[in-house]
C-alpha cells in the first residue's frame, strides 16, 4: 500500500484492534438519558412486578401484562423520538423495543422460579405476552415515528408513535391472553 492508501484505512483496521471512538456518547445530554430510560422502562417495571407480586395464573391477561407491553412500546417511541432522521428514528424505535422485550423475557425466565415440564410458568407467560405486545407496538411506532420524523417536533413524534403503539399493544395482548369472560 502506498502512504496515501494507508491514510484511507481506519486506524482500527491498520492496528488490528478496535479503537474506541474519539467522541463517545455524552451522558450529560438529556436525550441520551431519554433513550436509556426508554429502553429500560418496560424491563424495570416487569422486574418490580415479578419480584413484588408475580402472576399466579397464565390463562388470562392482567393489567400488569398490558402495562409491560405498553411501557415497551412507549419506551421505544421515546428512544426513537431522540433521533433526527427518518431511518434513524424508525430503527431506534424498533431496536429499543426489541432490546426491552428481550430483557423482559430474560427477567421472566430468571424470576420464574420452579421449572415446569410441558407448561411455562405464569411469570414467563406474562413476560412473553407483554414482550410480544410491546414489540408489535414498537414496530407500528417505528413506522409512524419514522414517517413523521421530519414533520413534527420531538414531543409530537413521541406522542404519535406512542398512541399508535399503545393501540397495537392492547389488541395483541388481548388476542393472545383474553381477559376473563364476565358473568361466566
Amino acid at each position: 500500500m502506498s502512504p496515501s492508501d494507508d491514510d484511507l484505512v481506519p486506524v482500527s483496521v491498520r492496528l488490528g484492534a478496535v479503537v474506541p471512538p474519539e467522541d463517545p456518547e455524552d451522558w450529560t445530554r438529556p436525550l441520551t438519558w431519554v433513550a436509556a430510560a426508554g429502553m429500560l422502562a418496560g424491563p424495570i417495571v416487569a422486574l418490580a412486578w415479578f419480584l413484588v407480586s408475580p402472576p399466579a395464573q397464565s390463562e388470562q391477561a392482567v393489567p400488569a401484562t398490558y402495562l409491560v407491553g405498553a411501557l415497551l412500546a412507549a419506551g421505544a417511541a421515546a428512544t426513537g423520538a431522540t433521533q433526527a432522521g427518518r431511518a434513524r428514528a424508525a430503527t431506534a424505535t424498533l431496536g429499543a423495543g426489541l432490546f426491552g422485550a428481550l430483557v423482559v423475557v430474560m427477567i421472566g425466565g430468571v424470576v420464574a422460579g420452579a421449572r415446569q415440564v410441558g407448561v411455562a410458568s405464569p411469570t414467563l407467560v406474562h413476560a412473553f405476552v407483554g414482550a410480544v405486545g410491546g414489540v408489535a407496538g414498537a414496530l407500528v411506532g417505528a413506522i409512524v415515528g419514522g414517517a413523521v420524523a421530519r414533520l413534527f417536533p420531538r414531543p409530537a413524534r413521541f406522542l404519535l408513535a406512542l398512541l399508535a403503539g399503545a393501540v397495537v399493544v392492547l389488541a395483541v395482548v388481548g388476542a393472545i391472553l383474553p381477559e376473563a369472560t364476565r358473568g361466566a
